[in-house]
């Protein structure tokens, strides 16, 4: 049987962890400047895969 091929949108996307999977912010892209720096700044720390979608990335990215 040949090996499982990953999803290659995703694998750019996600980096699996120990036990979560890692995924970066929405919002922040462009029009920044109506955004506060606090939220900005917020934004920037990454951010961790929901309970609920984390069977969906994990076949995506053939775990």
């Amino acid at each position: 049987m040949p090996k499982m091929k990953s999803v290659r949108g995703a694998a750019k996307r996600f980096k699996v962890g120990k036990n979560k999977i890692k995924r970066g912010s929405a919002f922040r892209s462009h029009i920044l400047t109506k955004m506060s720096s606090k939220r900005k700044r917020d934004l920037r720390q990454s951010q961790y895969v929901d309970a609920t979608n984390v069977a969906a990335v994990k076949k995506m990215l053939a775990v």
